[in-house]
């Protein structure tokens, strides 16, 4: 009996989801998305919880599916939350050069066709990226119950501490300018890493400017 009503709890929580596939972004494959997969594990702790509950059979069953319905609304709700954030994300940069990129289910990297360009050993922000920014903060303040990581990178040019230190500057730029877009400053996180994650070549001119970058990466709120 156990079987059964987890079964039909996993029933209810998938047919009340509004989408069951998306399509990845990278590959192209169909894929099952945030809602439909959160829907299904809060369905399952939901009924394992009723389950392990009631009094008695009839007790457990009744506390079993009503645990599965509860979570797999609460599971179902984050996952459509954070797939509607990522389409809008999708349609508002589609024109900027940058991709979208889901990393498993609770996170969204922008990943810049050129990184997010400074000038060597410089931490202020080009001109060029505001539009972009500006796409960032409007989404952002869209969909208030996510919160974003800024990270800081340079290239290899300098001591490890003066690199450490203009990361962390570089970090802050952009979280400078995304508060100044209306974004609340307690979403966002600013962090430096120097030079100790190239993405290019330190040793030709095009991967140095490639390094001096910023990665964005949001995940819901915890």
């Amino acid at each position: 009996m156990k079987k059964i009503s987890v079964a039909l709890a996993l029933l209810v929580a998938l047919t009340g989801c509004q989408a069951t596939q998306r399509q990845n972004a990278t590959t192209g494959e169909t894929e099952t998305n945030s809602a439909t997969k959160g829907a299904v594990i809060g369905a399952i702790g939901g009924a394992a919880i009723g389950l392990a509950t009631g009094k008695d059979a009839d007790d457990r069953r009744k506390r079993a599916l009503i645990g599965a319905g509860a979570g797999g609304a609460i599971g179902g709700g984050v996952g459509y939350y954070f797939d509607q954030q990522e389409a809008a994300l999708r349609e508002e940069l589609k024109a900027s050069g940058v991709q979208v990129k889901r990393v498993g289910e609770n996170q969204l990297v922008l990943v810049m066709e050129n990184g997010i360009g400074f000038r060597s050993g410089d931490y202020n922000l080009d001109a060029s990226i505001f539009n972009t920014l500006n796409g960032v903060a409007r989404i952002l303040v869209e969909y208030p119950e996510t919160s974003l990581q800024v990270v800081g990178h340079t290239d290899s040019t300098g001591s490890d501490a003066t690199n450490q230190t203009l990361s962390e500057q570089r970090a802050n730029s952009v979280r400078s300018y995304l508060v100044s877009q209306k974004v609340a400053s307690g979403r966002i996180f600013a962090t430096g890493y120097g030079e100790r994650y190239p993405i290019c070549d330190n040793g030709t001119s095009e991967g140095r400017a490639c390094n001096r970058r910023v990665e964005i990466s949001i995940q819901p709120l915890q």
